[in-house]
């Protein structure tokens, strides 16, 4: 998979004659994306054509309505991991400004599809629009396509059981509600974080718990409610079980909110290693307790908790082109 920068004036290489290409955000890379890049890959390679993926930094969203925009399920860094297994020929990463917001779909299509990106085929999922005022839907763009010689196919949204077609706002609503299990199911895989280890107070480690202490990739990346979470933790020296807690410390009187994790059966330093950390279960809220050793009885119980959790843990099913996805537990 090769990244096209994020310039407008970026282009693809010259011995790539004609693309079939998708639109989109792409946050999350939940299992309706991934639907909809599985149908684009196999469109291209049905058609000899090289398979691209326009997408947007920062999130459209951000420009058009700052105060509105999402916290983000997939960094940038994150979201092109995660379609380095998709099978993709390109990712366009086009920059969204305000200028850009300003054009419409028409031009969008004819300056940045076409004449950059060598459009021979668009494939829109089923709510897709695009362009000032989200302009480019479907009729739109099939009256484009007829003028200018590229055909359109919509993709049908991947549904839950319940009817409902999975979209980024489904999973971010998952994760608020501590429903990591929906919320797996919805992406194809754990929610995720990756940060940098930094140093912390060491107090984890005097209470016999030493942690973790990772900061963010990015302030913009979602992150579930304040509690303790099992966790897996995966870092240049592997992955590992654990238990994390998200949020204060309120024993010691530091409401600061912060990323603490413990790894069962792992030793040394990882200061300034980078990792990912899977929010597998949500096991408790943070709380304060009266006394240290009464916080120390209760980590003993929740890694005992935690440990049992992660066993449990079953991988997804590969979900791409399915059309059902279980409903959420009441």
């Amino acid at each position: 998979m090769q990244v096209i920068a994020a310039e407008e004036s970026s282009e693809l290489p010259a011995d790539v004659e004609a693309t079939v290409v998708t639109v989109g955000a792409f946050d999350g890379v939940h299992c309706g994306h991934q639907d909809v890049l599985e149908r684009l890959t196999a469109r291209a390679a049905e058609s000899s054509r090289a398979s691209l993926l326009v997408t947007f930094d920062p999130h459209p969203r951000e420009v058009l309505d700052p105060g509105s925009a999402p916290a983000l399920l997939t960094t940038r860094e994150e979201k092109l991991a995660l379609l380095e297994s998709s099978g993709l020929d390109f990712v366009a990463i086009v920059q969204f400004t305000a200028e850009l917001a300003r054009r419409s779909a028409t031009e969008f299509v004819d300056d940045v599809l076409i004449e950059q990106f060598r459009m021979a085929e668009l494939l829109v999922g089923h709510d897709h629009g695009f362009g000032r005022g989200r302009e480019g839907d479907l009729a739109l763009l099939r009256s484009l396509g007829e003028s200018r010689g590229f055909r359109v196919d919509p993709v049908p949204p991947v549904l839950t059981a319940t009817g409902d077609a999975i979209s980024s706002t489904m999973v971010r609503r998952a994760i608020a509600a501590h429903d990591l299990d929906r919320a797996r199911m919805l992406l194809g895989r754990p929610y995720s974080v990756g940060g940098q280890v930094v140093a912390g107070a060491a107090r984890g480690r005097l209470l016999g718990f030493p942690t973790l202490n990772v900061e963010p990739d990015s302030p913009r990346k979602l992150l579930p409610p304040d509690g303790v979470y099992a966790v897996q933790v995966v870092g240049s020296r592997g992955r590992f079980d654990g238990m994390m807690n998200l949020g204060g410390r309120p024993t010691f009187d530091d409401e600061g909110r912060k990323l603490e994790a413990h790894l069962f059966d792992a030793e040394g330093d990882f200061y300034g290693d980078r990792v990912d950390i899977a929010f597998v279960a949500w096991l408790r809220d943070t709380v304060r307790f009266p006394t240290p050793e009464a916080l120390v009885a209760q980590l003993h119980r929740d890694a005992e908790a935690a440990r049992r959790a992660l066993t449990a843990l079953v991988e997804p099913d590969n979900l791409k082109g399915s059309t059902h996805v279980p409903p959420s537990t009441p």
